[in-house]
């Protein structure tokens, strides 16, 4: 090598250095803008409390608690439907007892994984296209209003779409050092190794949602017909060897994820399959709640159906009105132009998956999706749309890029107007959901907007209002005492009481649970009984020894009777 190509070699390399150190700034920069947006978003919710509107956001705490605060504390009370990871991240903030009973323990995890998935989102993009696509990208999904309440919450939607989204980032890192033409590509890093962090993500995908597993097959596929077809086209042993330990350590992760969730699923219950198909299951939940006369949900049966309503979610998790449509169109652009470019964009089509996966899951899968503007004008499920804002946010900020060579051709004032465009579109449909004229179109806070804000209210009014009734009464009880109480419906009432729960026997405490219900009387100083639960029946088959001490009404909610018992 000569000494003036040994310098021109130096000279680049301290640019592609000083390149990166410039693209890490523009990371640390949208991780800060993300999480004063977060911080603020939250603030907003809490202050309204409105981070526990969500049943399952106080179920997901609640769990989490269990792990270090119950009768059985340990790993057995992660349960076997709802996969762990979210629970575990949220337990050691909810051993402090503020941050459960207010919830911000379960809201912190959330928070955190959303500053990651607009970090991720504003990363994948930059990587492949313009800084102008990376921040309408990294805005459209951060300022997203269902969105900033979910990632105020305990729900698992931010934690998995970071998940996801950090996937398919170390997936096309992984392509592109297989496959780029230098090294000098945008925080480019080895192939072994991006394949290495990308299993790690996919893990976390696992553990977290079921739309996980079918993610990991997916890359999974993709990532061995790639390094196979660069396998036949270099014959360096060394790279070849290092590359071949990553994918083997990469298939391995991808698979003893699921098997880990089977078997502790066969120890819990004696049945690996116990979230597909157990007592707890999406298909025993829709044969419990449904009866023979009932017509089948929309999508039942049907992938056309079940896309459609899909889609209409993820639409109004957008934008509702005139401008539901406005991203979803744009998003379809960007599709075209992605396939224009399929080697430049080829990884970001994997952030589609969700669409396939759950028109399967609500035509095939007892999952349902209800919609306000379609039959049956409810609200069921409806936060699945956000399953697909990544990809919404990424391929309609392809759009800019693909205007911006119109500049390079001399039509500089037809692509600043194209992209003025653009940006109205985009943040319009998403700002109207905050705009006072949208939350002032009816009546109260019931037509509050973002869509999954209004899920979560109108669907758990009568549920608070009974938590709310069932906690003041508890809390009156004795500091030492014990409850017997079926907490699968209600167990936010203890929360609210502050009623720790190794002091409660339920259906997580196992055998006590058994013996607690064939005698009621001495199984726990206060009983608390739904009409209907399992309690209930136990005290109706042997009310020996029980004081009737309150019942509790409320609005399209079973009563509740509270009991003392005669517990030595």
């Amino acid at each position: 090598m000569s000494v003036s190509s040994g310098t021109a070699l130096t000279v680049q390399r301290d640019g592609m250095r000083e390149e990166q150190r410039g693209h890490r700034g523009e990371y640390l920069l949208v991780s800060t803008l993300a999480f004063l947006l977060s911080v603020v978003a939250f603030v907003w919710f809490y202050e309204r409390g409105d981070i526990l509107l969500y049943g399952d956001a106080v179920a997901h705490l609640n769990i989490a608690r269990r792990i270090t605060d119950a009768r059985n504390a340990g790993w057995d009370q992660l349960g076997t439907v709802w996969l762990p990871l979210p629970h575990l991240l949220v337990a050691p903030f909810v051993v402090n007892d503020t941050l459960w009973r207010t919830g911000i323990g379960g809201s912190i995890p959330s928070m955190l994984a959303y500053v990651l998935g607009v970090t991720g989102i504003f990363r994948l993009v930059r990587t492949r296209a313009s800084l102008a696509s990376a921040s309408l990208a990294a805005a459209l999904y951060a300022f997203n209003p269902s969105m900033l309440y979910m990632q105020s919450t305990a729900m698992t939607e931010s934690i998995f779409l970071a998940a996801v989204i950090w996937t398919v980032v170390y997936f096309d890192d992984f392509l592109r050092g297989l496959f780029a033409p230098s090294k000098s590509a945008i925080s480019s890093i080895p192939a072994w190794k991006a394949i290495e962090r990308c299993a790690l993500c996919l893990a976390a995908a696992i553990f977290t949602r079921y739309d996980g597993w079918i993610i990991a097959f997916i890359v999974g596929i993709c990532a061995v017909a790639a390094a196979a077809h660069w396998f036949f086209r270099h014959s360096a042993q060394h790279e070849r060897r290092r590359l071949l330990r990553s994918m083997s350590s990469f298939l391995l992760l991808l698979a003893l994820c699921p098997t880990l969730w089977l078997a502790h699923n066969y120890k819990s219950t004696g049945h690996p399959l116990d979230w597909f198909n157990g007592p707890y299951s999406a298909k025993a939940i829709e044969k419990r709640t449904s009866h023979p006369d009932d017509p089948p949900y929309p999508g039942k049966n049907s992938m056309v159906v079940a896309a459609e309503y899909f889609l209409k979610a993820a639409c109004m998790n957008t934008g509702e009105g005139s401008r539901e449509k406005w991203l979803i169109l744009l998003a379809a652009a960007g599709v075209i132009v992605a396939v224009c470019n399929l080697r430049r964009f080829a990884a970001m089509f994997l952030l589609w998956i969700p669409l396939p996966f759950y028109a399967y899951s609500v035509a095939y899968g007892s999952v349902p999706i209800f919609v306000p503007e379609w039959w049956p004008f409810s609200y069921y499920n409806v936060r699945y749309g956000l399953e697909l804002l990544p990809a919404i946010a990424v391929f309609a900020a392809i759009i800019p890029w693909a205007v911006s060579r119109l500049r390079r051709r001399g039509l500089t004032v037809a692509a600043t107007t194209v992209l003025f465009v653009i940006a109205f579109l985009a943040f319009s449909s998403s700002a109207w959901c905050f705009s006072k004229r949208s939350q002032n179109r009816n009546l109260a806070r019931k037509a509050m907007i973002p869509i999954c804000y209004r899920e979560a209210w109108v669907n758990s009014r009568s549920r608070i209002q009974l938590e709310n009734q069932l906690a003041k009464a508890l809390s009156m009880i004795p500091e030492n005492a014990t409850v017997l109480m079926y907490t699968s419906e209600y167990v936010g009432a203890l929360q609210k009481a502050g009623i720790h729960l190794d002091r409660v026997i339920s259906e997580c405490t196992y055998y006590a649970w058994d013996s607690a219900r064939s005698a009621p009387f001495a199984g726990a100083d206060y009983i608390v009984t739904v009409q209907g639960d399992p309690v209930a029946e136990a005290v109706r088959i042997n009310p020996r020894g029980l004081t009737k001490l309150i019942i509790i009404h409320s609005q399209d909610k079973p009563p509740v009777t509270i009991y003392s018992g005669s517990r030595p």
